[in-house]
């Protein structure tokens, strides 16, 4: 049987090399080029199979022909030897791909050797900087430098573990909870929000006298009736801010829709087509841009029943809402916002019917915004419908004649504006205030029976706080507010006072409750004793009491142990709520004699700010 050709050639000793060629190289570029030529011209030279090879320590992949051209070697086995030619009848496309296999097998085995090195080398440092690092600190310890191989090696599979266990960890928890733990131990723990107004050491001492009323603040809010919520917003006083909590952060059983890219929400009763708040961000400005008392009480009955007969409007109730902040802070940070391009052209000013003339309402800039312009030419403006904004738009401005400052005297004026923003805003269903986020929001809950979902967050830094100046200016931009600042020192007064007046009655109730709890639970031990008392008689009917002598004294020792302990239980309640009552009236001011009923208040005051 005749053998291959291939087989016949694999079983023939090696070629030796021609004496006289030049000795083998492992790169033919160091020979000149012509006689780089000659060499592999000779079928069975030296440089001919130096140039089918590629150079020492580097792979086949990279600088090898195709598959079909690369010389065969010699096989140790037949088998192998006659099916080296059979590449050639695979296709070309075929081929290709196991060339492009190849090299791809050659990439990773290289990444892989690249990747064990640099691993090596990275130890190797670590070996000579921890080295250093004992040397220095520990003395001793110099000969961690001269660490053997078995050491190295020690020191490598420590970072190895170091860099996995963040890998896990980065994939087991990826929050921002695990980040924070892990910050924690390199940074000071982050202050609570509310501890600044909720646990500060200064005393809130009353100076108002209010009645049971101005102070309990209950709302019958039914959201499936009539009756709206209207929110009053005053420039910068965070009413934005609050608007937003209204549509998206309380829990109601039809919550507000509100999507994406639209400032205005879907606020709808449950089972009707009608919205239950009147506010910029569900309704929109329908009754002008930053609306006023004046204008909103003028203007929402009509917007919301204006379509309806008048025969079958319903009788619904309006509960007016506001937001009001620090005059200075609020003066300042409007004058940040003008100065940014905010102009409010869109307000409308209606009072009695008709917006003010340009006479009675003269605009502080003839561009067509007031950008840029410095704070003393902001208060140097005595047209700036700034000073004094708040009593403005919480006042009754009909009672002045609107806008035409001719009508009364300047003094007069002011002094009938004061008193009209205070009524209206004491007779508000609710306000709260900037400086107190947690308590307006505790207010609010409290007064419509409605909660929140997250708690507000007390924002310490803004734009106002930012802007510093000198007592001079503070005191100039005070005297251009000073009916805002009387306003707001009444307002705080009065929110601090309903939020001890609710704080105290809340305590009082669950008082209550667990004395409620106290006396069910004794009724119902008594009961027991009894019936087990009774249930001992009636089995031993007939029983004579000279044949159980103990009975009698057994009942007594019974009943006097009951006794002893409905006594030690009611004296630990007791003690109990003394020491909630005393802990409650840490912060008590006696306040005297007070004329409208309310000494069971007045006298107990908690730590405020």
């Amino acid at each position: 049987m005749a053998l291959p050709a291939c087989a016949v050639r694999a079983f023939e000793p090696p070629r030796q090399p021609e004496r006289g060629a030049p000795a083998r190289t492992t790169c033919p570029r160091r020979h000149s080029r012509v006689e780089a030529e000659l060499a592999a011209s000779r079928p069975g030279s030296v440089a001919a199979s130096v140039r089918a090879d590629p150079p020492r320590g580097v792979s086949h992949g990279f600088h090898s022909r195709p598959l079909l051209d690369k010389p065969r070697k010699a096989s140790s086995s037949l088998a192998g030897a006659a099916c080296a030619p059979l590449f050639a009848l695979l296709s070309r496309g075929r081929r290709r791909r196991m060339h492009v296999l190849r090299r791809r097998w050659d990439l990773g085995s290289l990444c892989r050797v690249l990747l064990t090195r640099g691993l090596a080398a990275l130890g190797h440092s670590l070996k000579h900087v921890l080295g250093a690092i004992f040397s220095k600190i520990f003395g001793p310890l110099a000969s961690v430098g001269n660490m053997d191989e078995k050491s190295n090696k020690l020191l490598l599979a420590l970072v190895m573990l170091f860099l996995f266990a963040v890998i896990v960890l980065q994939y087991v928890c990826p929050g921002t909870e695990c980040q924070l733990l892990r910050l924690q131990a390199f940074s000071s723990p982050v202050r609570d929000p509310y501890r600044s107004e909720d646990e500060s050491s200064a005393r809130f001492v009353p100076r108002y006298n209010f009645t049971r009323g101005d102070l309990l603040r209950k709302v019958d809010f039914d959201i499936k009736g009539d009756d709206l919520i209207v929110f009053l917003h005053i420039q910068k006083t965070g009413g934005t801010t609050f608007g937003r909590h209204l549509v998206r952060n309380i829990q109601l059983e039809q919550p507000c829709e509100c999507r994406v890219g639209q400032k205005k929400c879907t606020c709808h009763r449950p089972g009707k087509r009608e919205t239950w708040l009147f506010s910029r961000f569900s309704t929109g400005w329908s009754c002008g841009l930053h609306a006023d008392w004046t204008e909103l009480t003028s203007c929402v009955p009509s917007v919301v029943d204006g379509k309806r007969d008048a025969r079958l409007r319903p009788s619904r109730n309006f509960h007016y809402i506001t937001i009001l902040r620090d005059p200075v802070s609020r003066y300042l940070s409007e004058w940040r916002h003008v100065q940014r391009g905010a102009t409010w052209k869109a307000s409308l000013h209606v009072c009695d019917g008709r917006p003010p003339t340009s006479e009675e309402l003269p605009s502080c800039y003839t561009g067509d915004d007031w950008s840029g312009c410095p704070l003393k030419e902001f208060m140097d403006c005595p047209y700036n419908l700034a000073n004094n904004r708040q009593v403005r738009m919480l006042s009754d401005l009909t009672l002045v004649g609107c806008y035409n400052l001719s009508v009364m005297p300047e003094k007069q004026r002011n002094k009938v504006l004061l008193e009209s923003a205070k009524s209206n805003l004491k007779h508000m269903a609710f306000f709260g205030l900037t400086e107190f986020q947690r308590k307006t929001q505790y207010l609010f809950e409290k007064t419509f029976n409605m909660n929140f979902i997250s708690p507000f967050t007390q924002y310490n830094t803004t734009r106002a706080s930012s802007v510093e100046i000198n007592e001079e200016i503070q005191k100039r931009i005070e005297g251009l507010n000073f009916l805002d600042m009387e306003l707001y020192s009444y307002a705080k007064d009065l929110f601090l006072q309903r939020y001890q007046f609710m704080r105290q009655k809340e305590h009082q109730e669950a008082r209550r409750k667990r004395q409620e709890q106290r006396k069910f639970l004794k009724g119902r031990l008594l009961q027991t004793h009894f019936q087990s008392q009774g249930q001992g008689q009636s089995q031993n009917p007939n029983q004579n009491q000279s044949q159980n002598p103990n009975l009698n004294a057994n009942q007594n020792l019974t009943q006097n142990l009951t006794q002893n302990l409905m006594q030690n239980l009611t004296r630990s309640s007791r003690q109990k709520e003394n020491r909630e009552s005393l802990k409650q009236n840490s912060g008590k001011e006696q306040n005297g004699n007070t004329s409208n009923g309310t000494n069971d208040y007045i006298g107990s005051v908690e730590k405020w700010r």
